[in-house]
């Protein structure tokens, strides 16, 4: 038997016989992929770094829908001081450097060493600090969903308001 229907060209190519790209990342893993992908794409944010010696700088620079990415740079002994990111989610991934992040806990704080390639995930409500006290600069990425709207600053051990951990003029300085 003859068919009079041949298809020219890559059949896969036509967009109606295609699963839908998703619009976002929708779970932990991508969110962390997402991250990972800015990170491995150095010729992205290596040209946007900037440093200030009076307070982090930080860069936003992906948005989608609910979600958002900040490149933060930190020069030796600058510190978030102790926060949490309201009702948002994030992922911290260090690009280039060390960081330290105490996070406060039920059971007393944690402190972990984060070296480039170092990922944390959190989940909203989480209450952390994270300082360069190294004697190198640190850069690193965030993601937050919901996008950053609240960065609630916590007092430090010793019951004194860390002067770092200030509400900054926009959520994002809180990251």
């Amino acid at each position: 038997m003859y068919s009079d229907v041949s298809i020219a060209g890559d059949p896969l190519a036509l967009p109606h016989l295609l699963p839908p790209v998703p619009q976002h990342p929708s779970t932990v893993a991508e969110f962390a992929g997402l991250a990972r992908s800015v990170a491995a794409d150095r010729g992205r944010w290596t040209p946007l770094v900037r440093y200030d010696a009076t307070t982090r700088w930080y860069a936003r620079l992906q948005t989608g829908p609910g979600y958002e990415v900040w490149l933060l740079s930190w020069l030796p002994g600058q510190s978030s001081g102790l926060h949490d990111h309201g009702p948002s989610s994030g992922v911290l991934t260090v690009l280039e450097g060390t960081l330290r992040e105490r996070a406060r806990g039920t059971e007393g704080d944690a402190r972990r060493v984060l070296t480039a390639g170092h990922q944390r995930v959190f989940a909203p409500g989480y209450v952390h600090e994270v300082v360069n006290d190294s004697l190198e600069p640190a850069v690193s990425v965030h993601v937050y969903f919901p996008g950053l709207t609240a960065m609630t600053p916590h007092g430090r051990a010793d019951g004194r308001q860390s002067a770092a951990a200030r509400p900054a003029p926009s959520a994002a300085a809180g990251m």
